[in-house]
């Protein structure tokens, strides 16, 4: 089977490509290696995916619509993983722009390929900045959400929106995923394990906001790829349990789906903190820092959904998560934690 994978050189679209093409799939990578952040770390998690005859690569621009179709024309894909977007909260906040044409008219144009091309199933990532003002812990799949409090949030709402219609109106199945903070190796520079392990090492104090007061709900990158994975392969069908006069917001009369992925255990900012200074030997020195803008105190995913329909269960702790993710960094950086 072969699947195409928008972000194919980003944190997450890496590890599932890499995932996929070990089970022994086609895939077809797309990514624009934009300097967001370290392009060398990009083109570094590339070359691993590169070494598989089953991967073909594609540098385009999601906004190119000629460009989008022509992958979609020449690699005929059956499913398609939607990876690729602009990520970041307070980078919205400074560069709006950058959220439509990337998340909104990239998504447009990952649908209408997807329709034109008769594809099985569309998997697609939202995010868990989607709960906005949301206070009801955990954050469930069944609660609405139209009260996001960051741009980057609007746009990944939007995109869930957009797929329901294409769902209805053409009957694709579409599986939207709202991911919680994932972290682990070969994570994104601007995430606060990476940005905390550098500071730690560099001897420079880290900005804890809130002042440490923050719960997040820290996904392993292993645990999101086996989400995945599974989720690709099982396309959504219209729920027959689906009710107009009282809707559930995460299924449909169209074939369509929306789930958490997340550990479902959440921890305190300052427990993972701990962790990172234990796996480094090194205090961290702390800057506390009031809340910023678009942020949230708190996340908590409720994975109910889909333990029920996958049988999936995260399973990695943040202590193995971290420690693999410090060892990693170590060797690729290659910092070296003897001479603190």
């Amino acid at each position: 089977m072969k699947i195409l994978v928008t972000g194919s050189a980003g944190f997450i679209g890496f590890h599932t490509s890499k995932r996929l093409l070990e089970d022994g799939y086609e895939v077809i990578g797309l990514d624009n290696i934009n300097d967001y952040y370290d392009v060398n770390l990009k083109n570094d998690r590339l070359k691993i995916l590169q070494e598989f005859d089953s991967f073909t690569f594609y540098k385009s621009n999601l906004e190119d619509k000629e460009e989008v179709d022509r992958v979609f024309r020449e690699s005929s894909p059956q499913r398609v993983i939607h990876l690729a977007a602009q990520a970041g909260v307070r980078y919205s906040i400074q560069h709006p722009e950058v959220y439509i044409q990337s998340n909104i008219v990239g998504t447009f144009n990952i649908l209408e390929g997807c329709r034109h091309n008769k594809v099985e199933h569309l998997v697609y990532a939202s995010t868990s900045s989607a709960y906005g003002l949301n206070t009801k812990y955990p954050f469930s799949v069944r609660n609405g959400v139209s009260h996001p409090v960051s741009f980057y949030g609007a746009t990944k709402i939007a995109n869930e929106l957009m797929a329901h219609s294409y769902s209805h109106l053409y009957e694709i199945p579409t599986t939207g995923l709202r991911f919680f903070t994932v972290y682990g190796p070969w994570g994104r520079p601007d995430m606060a394990l990476f940005l905390f392990t550098k500071a730690i090492l560099a001897s420079e104090p880290i900005d804890v906001y809130n002042r440490g007061d923050m719960v997040r709900d820290f996904t392993y990158i292993d645990d999101i790829v086996e989400g995945v994975t599974r989720i690709v392969a099982k396309a959504p069908t219209p729920d027959p349990e689906w009710d107009s006069d009282h809707p559930n917001p995460a299924s449909s009369s169209a074939p369509y789906r929306i789930y958490n992925i997340g550990s479902n255990a959440p921890i305190q900012l300052m427990d993972y903190i701990r962790e990172i200074e234990k796996n480094l030997g090194v205090e961290a020195k702390l800057n506390l820092m009031p809340m910023q803008d678009g942020d949230v105190r708190k996340s908590h995913a409720d994975v109910t959904d889909l333990i029920k329909d996958f049988d999936y269960t995260p399973i990695w702790s943040v202590k193995e998560g971290v420690k693999n993710f410090i060892q990693w960094y170590t060797d690729y950086y290659k910092a070296n934690l003897s001479s603190h």
